[in-house]
């Protein structure tokens, strides 16, 4: 008990009663908050537009060509279908394709109309359409406004406001720059088909074939930044594997004819993509062989007219039978020889492949054909197993993760060692190459029996058969990649492309704003009603007083409606001048309680000024003087006089001229017009109120005082700002500590208290002071001090009257 009295007194409790009751108070608040949250939510909801959800659902096959074999050019897959899988959804979700998309849409263009609340979207729903100068920087942010005004002409008219400087986007380079415009508003009429050359809009309006033109209809055209507008159809869009090899691709977004078109075009430019990934080894042979076929066109070019030159110089057309022998011979040596360089071919080509190429998922095997070194077989199939981990982790994996790094080096690592095998077998094939033709150098030796121009006839012809057939092989490989470009298929099959079948908006129920509203509007209640709680420290009730002291309350004095403290003597019947009869009643109990004899004394002091301390000695005085009894009212603050304004009395002389021995207490006495009251004023202020409160003069007055009034009362000064009323509590036998409602700080007791418990300060009492009759907290005060506060005022008062007052309370 003793703790929890400790507590309360040094203010670290929370008052959880005062709280509740002081949200309760702030009702009117929480009703006014509620309706504004109410209409906001309201004004948000029918605002709120609400977009539609379309998809298109494609299958991922793992198609192979037919046309091959193994001993040709099949093409196989390591990857699998689910490496296929994770490779779409990775190229679906990538921003490179979606910006594929908005350019082939050219979405970066709008068509607006005016709605109700906001300008529309109306893709495909107007009577023409904008071609603008592809080379040309439009205005981006900015409406431009467009009036029909019959079937050839339009007004065209934009308003940038204040702004002198807007921002321009060439779509082509995606360039985005600043520039200044000359007049913020424009307007002027064109017609249809006319280039629109101005400094920020550059194009111009086609109608469209058959659509109808309605005069005074408007429209607006607005271009948006590219990379704002890609960003926004990436947001709305998604992508997701349905079990198998079933991928859905959905978009969020406020005009259906825009996502069916977003959707299809997605779909076509990633089957386009990876078909066109998927023959990028036929590609790449294609521009390889061509190189190849250039450089042999050449050679054979040059070997036709060396030959014919000969021939025709010569006149010789054919060989003689007896070098038929040897040129068989030769034959086989360069059949021989030209296996071996197909053999280089494919090395080249198998080199050319791992240098151009990304990704190795998917490894064809022309780039593997006639290649049996066991080294470059296995470690190609050791590149393949990577490329395809890599491809799963990049499904679920940032890409800067450093386990990609490590697959990399892996794969590097790998290519480096193919590289180095085909340098050795390369090596190796053109040591046989020179065998070959150190055997033929040796058979040709054999032909220097026969004449000269038959020799000469026979080698021109040996090497341009030589070119013709490498002419051949390289004719017959392009066809071998071509055939294989031209009969590759996709693997993106489509099972349902998007379209528009009537579906609805993705309506949601907006209700649930409103509840959130109120909460919104209560929690802003408790938590200004929390706050003020926490830091208040002052005195709402006199119940507050029970946990702050064990000094005993006196009584409780309302608050008074009238203007002048002399409640008692000018309104006798009011509520106020009750409660002061029963402090009357209260006191003369203290004193015959006390016993004692002859004039009685009463001090009330406060704790700092404006507490109504001077109030209650006034009318405490008054209900004395009023029940026939000799009062005499004392102003003993001496630095802050305040008595005799109300009773229109003089403070020339008072009680500080008694205190310095210039008057006599006759000359201080001085006559209130009131039967049995009197008042001594503090006189003028002194240098030192203190010492002369404590000087022997004091006692002096005190006893001068009892022999000539039933009644004393002292008016002194605050105990929280001076202790001069604690200097003169033992002259008195009473003494009223006033607090005022909704005035007086909680720990501005603690001072009298703490006297009052050491036992410096006794027959004290507190006197509650500017009692409502209804506090900010709700609840009355129970304890019978109120008397309902009743009396002839509020009888009397009207209407507006009794609103002001509610109002104030």
């Amino acid at each position: 008990m003793e703790g929890e009295y400790a507590s309360q007194q040094y203010g670290l409790n929370f008052d959880f009663k005062a709280f509740i009751f002081r949200v309760i108070s702030y009702w009117k608040w929480f009703i006014l908050a509620t309706l504004i949250g109410i209409y906001v939510v309201y004004q948000q909801n029918i605002r709120r537009e609400f977009p539609y959800t379309l998809s298109a659902s494609i299958s991922i096959q793992d198609d192979k060509n037919p046309l091959f074999t193994s001993s040709t050019n099949l093409i196989f897959n390591y990857g699998g279908i689910s490496g296929k899988i994770q490779d779409v959804l990775l190229n679906l979700k990538s921003r490179k394709h979606h910006e594929q998309v908005v350019d082939s849409l050219n979405l970066c263009l709008n068509y607006l109309k005016d709605g109700r609340f906001r300008k529309q979207n109306v893709y495909k729903g107007t009577p023409f359409t904008f071609v603008g100068d592809e080379t040309a920087f439009q205005v981006i942010g900015h409406p431009i406004k467009i009036k029909l005004l019959d079937e050839e002409r339009f007004e065209l008219s934009y308003d940038f406001g204040e702004a002198q400087q807007v921002s321009v986007q060439n779509f082509k380079t995606k360039e985005i720059k600043r520039v200044p415009v000359p007049a913020s508003v424009f307007s002027q009429v064109f017609k249809f088909d006319e280039y629109i050359n101005l400094d920020v809009f550059k194009g111009s309006l086609v109608t469209v074939t058959g659509a109808r033109i309605v005069p005074d209809q408007e429209f607006y055209i607005q271009y948006n930044s590219f990379n704002g507008t890609v960003s926004q159809f990436m947001g709305q869009f998604s992508v997701v594997s349905e079990g198998g090899s079933l991928v859905v691709l959905r978009l969020t977004h406020g005009n259906k004819a825009q996502i069916v078109d977003y959707l299809n075009a997605s779909v076509f430019i990633l089957d386009r993509d990876l078909l066109h990934r998927k023959n990028q080894y036929a590609i790449n042979a294609v521009n390889f062989i061509d190189k190849q076929l250039a450089r042999v066109r050449a050679e054979l070019g040059e070997k036709a007219d060396s030959l014919n030159n000969f021939k025709q110089q010569t006149k010789i057309y054919d060989i003689q039978n007896e070098s038929s022998t040897l040129t068989k011979k030769i034959e086989a040596y360069d059949v021989e020889k030209q296996s071996l360089e197909e053999s280089l071919l494919y090395y080249d080509l198998l080199k050319n492949y791992l240098e151009t190429s990304k990704d190795f998922t998917n490894f064809p095997a022309p780039a593997v054909q006639g290649i049996g070194d066991g080294n470059i077989t296995t470690a190609i199939s050791k590149i393949i197993d990577l490329s395809g981990e890599k491809s799963k982790l990049e499904y679920s994996v940032r890409s800067d993760a450093a386990v990609f790094d490590d697959l990399n080096r892996k794969i590097e690592g790998l290519k480096q060692v193919i590289y180095e095998s085909i340098s050795a077998n390369k090596a190796n094939i053109r040591f046989q190459i020179q065998t070959i033709n150190r055997n033929v150098a040796a058979l040709e030796r054999e032909f220097s029996t026969l004449p000269e121009n038959q020799q000469k006839l026979m080698g021109i012809e040996r090497e341009y058969l030589l070119s013709q057939n490498t002419y051949n092989l390289y004719l017959a490989k392009r066809g071998e990649a071509d055939l294989v470009k031209a009969s590759n298929t996709s693997d993106i099959i489509l099972i349902e492309p998007a379209k528009d079948i009537g579906q609805g908006r993705n309506v949601v129920n907006l209700n649930i704003r409103y509840v959130f509203a109120v909460i919104a509007a209560f929690i802003p209640v408790i938590l200004i009603a929390f706050i003020i709680t926490f830091f208040d420290r002052k005195i709402h009730e006199p119940t507050d007083l029970e946990g702050l002291n064990k000094i005993p309350l006196l009584g409780v004095v309302g608050r008074s409606e009238t203007d002048t403290n002399l409640v008692v003597l000018k309104k006798s019947n009011a509520p106020v001048a009750e409660a002061f009869r029963a402090i009357r009643t209260s006191l003369q109990f203290i004193y015959k309680k006390q016993e004692v004899p002859g004039a009685k004394t009463v001090l009330l002091t406060s704790s700092i000024s404006g507490e109504g301390k001077t109030f209650c000695s006034i009318n405490i005085a008054s209900v004395f003087a009023l029940s026939g009894k000799k009062t005499v009212l004392v102003g003993l603050d001496l630095r802050k006089p305040k008595i005799f304004d109300d009773f229109e009395i003089k403070n020339d002389v008072g009680a500080v001229n008694y205190l310095i021995g210039q008057a006599s207490l006759k000359d201080i006495v001085q006559e209130t017009g009131v039967d049995h009251l009197d008042v001594i004023t503090s006189g003028p202020v002194p240098p030192n109120p203190s010492e002369l409160l404590i000087g022997d003069y004091m006692h002096d007055l005190i006893t001068d005082l009892k022999t000539q009034y039933d009644y004393i009362i002292l008016d002194t000064p605050p105990v929280g700002l001076v202790s001069d009323a604690l200097e003169l509590m033992p002259y008195v036998d009473a003494t009223l500590y006033v607090v005022r409602q909704d005035y007086t700080k909680k720990d501005m007791l603690k001072q009298i208290n703490d006297k009052y418990k050491k036992g410096e300060v006794k027959n004290i009492s507190l006197l509650y002071n500017f009692y409502g009759q209804k506090s900010k907290y709700g609840y009355g005060y129970g304890y019978g001090y109120g008397y309902g506060y009743h009396g002839e005022d509020s009888k009397k008062r009207s209407w507006f009257g009794k609103l002001k007052k509610r109002f104030k309370d």
